[in-house]
């Protein structure tokens, strides 16, 4: 059924199908995590009943969403053996370890904590379950360091050498893991992560507003929402600024996928907003431009010469209406963002936040925008490094496990069914804890009376239920 389909354009579309799943969960998680530790830390701090309400609001949002991350990630990881052995054997002396390095620091880390967050409140002291929740929030921008730190190699290998098998072997662990475009990669994942958290509870909020307008908690959470979109928003951008500049360094033909650029401009390059790329042709149709505008953005100087893809091998050349289009949503997505920060700072500045209906409709629609934008930049910098899985140095095409289509096929079709239905199940019940309003007396996942008080050891006398001990009455 499947034999006139292409094994490894099946395996790619598997990765990336099972990756875009995967990091929307991350993306979320990352900063909620950091959102819970502020609000408990602004709960300790101020005494105000509000902030420990919409901690534990939140707090069953982010255990589902952090299961829903770690199951999704370690279907990913298998892959890798399944779909991916030749790049698994060539690069895993480096990949490896990296990966291995997040189970042992992020993982064991949450690992030890998150019991204590979720379930720990009223069992262990304020300061201890404080001390609980930062180290979970530590641990998942620990996790996201280590895998951005292996991702960034492949897209900027340093630090390595070549044995006699063929196999990247490491020679500097320090260049390896801050490889060039690691740090900006870090910076702008990071921002994103908080960026998308700010908007998602900015849009609960704002849903709450619109209904309720003298909800406490919706108040506070909507006002925190705007102020760290109005702060970030900006800062993203112009970490996005810088990290387009790395790349135009180190991996420019992604550049220039991105940019549309398929001719070079030796007395500036415009700035292609839209257009419709051909990439048999080698041309952009229906352009609209800014003449030399790209220059300015990228060398600084309208009159910067450009190298186009006319200067690349044409089968080293990325996808160009991929990398166009999703670098293109990513950006307005970005500005867009901006403009719903400088609106709310405006409303503040007003004393209009609460009150203004067409603002939370704005956050409101805005509220999932984050995850499109972070998937949007995931394609960009994972297309735009194509052919190849280690930049310039192991293409794709010979990266692959040696399968028949109808094998990867199966496999593809299977986890196109349950993620679906599992992770479709999780997120409808995430919408619904969203849909209610937060109110005072807000219940955390403590476990309740239908669940085993302790789950080892002897229960103390006081707490033992009559009714369930041996000897009770029938």
């Amino acid at each position: 059924m499947f034999d006139q389909f292409d094994a490894l354009l099946l395996a790619r579309f598997q990765f990336a199908f099972t990756v875009s799943f995967h990091f929307i969960f991350p993306s979320f998680s990352i900063g909620l995590a950091s959102y819970l530790a502020v609000l408990e830390g602004l709960w300790l701090w101020t005494g105000r009943e509000v902030y420990l309400n919409l901690f534990k609001y939140w707090l069953k949002i982010f255990a589902l969403a952090f299961a829903m991350g770690v199951v999704s990630g370690i279907v990913m990881s298998y892959q890798f053996g399944t779909n991916w052995a030749v790049f698994s054997d060539k690069a895993g002396p480096v990949i490896g370890p990296l990966m291995a390095y997040e189970v042992m620091t992020a993982f064991f880390l949450e690992a030890g904590f998150l019991g204590i967050m979720l379930f720990g409140m009223g069992r262990v002291g304020r300061k201890l379950h404080f001390a609980a929740t930062l180290a979970v929030a530590v641990g998942t921008f620990i996790s996201a360091f280590w895998i951005l730190s292996a991702n960034s190699w492949m897209q900027t290998p340093v630090g390595y050498g070549i044995n006699e098998a063929g196999q990247f072997v490491p020679q500097d662990w320090w260049a390896i893991i801050f490889n060039p475009s690691f740090p900006y990669r870090l910076v702008h994942t990071v921002f994103a992560a908080y960026l998308t958290t700010a908007l998602v509870v900015g849009g609960v909020g704002a849903w709450h507003l619109l209904r309720e307008r003298a909800n406490k908690g919706a108040r506070v959470m909507f006002s925190m929402a705007m102020g760290m979109v109005a702060v970030v928003a900006p800062l993203q951008i112009f970490a996005g600024d810088m990290h387009g500049l790395n790349t135009l360094e180190h991996q420019p033909a992604k550049v220039m996928a991105m940019e549309g650029h398929f001719q070079s401009h030796p007395e500036g390059a415009p700035l292609i907003l839209f257009g419709i790329p051909d990439q048999e042709a080698g041309t952009v149709r229906h352009a609209v431009e800014i003449p030399k505008a790209s220059s300015l953005i990228l060398k600084h100087d309208p009159n910067a010469p450009l190298n186009g893809l006319d200067t690349v091998d044409r089968a080293n050349w990325p996808y160009v209406p991929v990398v166009f289009w999703s670098f293109r949503i990513m950006v307005a997505i970005g500005f867009a963002m901006l403009a719903l920060g400088m609106l709310g700072l405006w409303a503040r500045l007003r004393g209009r936040l609460y009150d203004w209906p067409l603002l939370h409709r704005l956050a409101l629609f805005m509220g999932p925008s984050g995850f499109v934008a972070v998937i949007a930049g995931w394609v960009t910098t994972e297309v735009g490094r194509q052919p190849f899985t280690v930049y310039g140095l192991l293409k794709t095409a010979a990266s692959a496990s040696p399968l028949e289509a109808p094998a990867v096929a199966a496999s593809l079709l299977t986890f196109i069914v349950v993620y679906f239905i599992v992770f479709g199940a999780g997120t409808g019940y995430i919408l619904k804890l969203m849909g209610k309003a937060p109110h005072p007396g807000e219940t955390g996942p403590e476990a309740g009376p239908d669940h085993p008080i302790r789950t080892a050891g002897i229960t103390p006398a006081p707490s033992v239920d009559p009714a369930r001990t041996l000897g009770a009455e029938a």
